[in-house]
C-alpha cells in the first residue's frame, strides 16, 4: 500500500509534467491546454453515459429480486475513470478512458471478485456463490412472534391455573 500511495504521490505527477512539456513541445502550449481541456470534457460525458447505463441495468438487477452486485463494481470502476479523467494529464486521461471500455471494466470486475474471494477465504467466510447471483428478500418485522410461556388463567383446559404450553420437539419447531 505504501508502494501505490509513493506511486500516485510522487512518480505519476512527474510523469504527467514530462509527458505534457514533450506534448507542448511538439504542439504548441495553446493545442496542449485545448486536448487537456477537450479530453477531460468528452471523459466527463462519457462518465456521465455509462453511468446512467449502468444506474438502468442496476435497476433491472433490483426488478429481478437479485443483488446488482456486478454493478457496483462496474460503478467504482466509472467513479475511478472519471477521476482520473478530471485530473489534467495525458497518463491519467488515457487510463480513465480505457477504464471506461466495458471489455476493460469486466476484467477488473473479474479480477475484484477473484481477490475479494480469495481475502475473504483467508478469514474463513464463504464468498458468494456466483457473485451477483442472490435472491433479496424482503422482511418485515411485525414484533415479538415467539409463543408465551404460559397460557394466561382462564383459556386452557385447565381454566385456574397457569399452564406450561408444551415444548416442540425437534423436527416441529420450524
Amino acid at each position: 500500500m505504501i508502494g501505490v500511495l509513493f506511486l500516485v504521490l510522487l512518480v505519476v505527477p512527474i510523469v504527467e509534467i514530462y509527458v505534457m512539456v514533450q506534448m507542448a513541445g511538439a504542439i504548441g502550449v495553446v493545442p496542449t491546454l485545448a486536448v487537456l481541456l477537450s479530453v477531460s470534457l468528452a471523459g466527463a460525458w462519457l462518465v456521465k453515459r455509462e453511468g446512467v447505463g449502468v444506474l438502468r441495468r442496476m435497476q433491472e438487477t433490483l426488478d429481478r429480486g437479485e443483488l446488482p452486485t456486478d454493478q457496483v463494481v462496474d460503478g467504482a470502476v466509472l467513479l475511478a475513470a472519471g477521476t482520473l479523467l478530471v485530473v489534467p494529464g495525458f497518463v491519467t486521461d488515457a487510463v480513465g478512458l480505457v477504464l471506461l471500455l466495458p471489455p476493460v471494466r469486466h476484467l477488473v470486475r473479474r479480477r475484484f471478485v477473484r481477490r475479494l474471494s480469495e481475502r475473504l477465504a483467508l478469514l474463513g467466510v464463504d464468498a458468494p456463490a456466483g457473485f451477483g447471483s442472490g435472491r433479496v428478500y424482503d422482511v418485515q418485522y411485525v414484533g415479538d412472534v415467539t409463543p408465551p410461556a404460559y397460557r394466561e388463567p382462564g383459556t386452557g383446559p385447565d381454566a385456574d391455573a397457569r399452564t406450561p404450553l408444551p415444548e416442540l420437539g425437534p423436527g416441529r419447531d420450524a
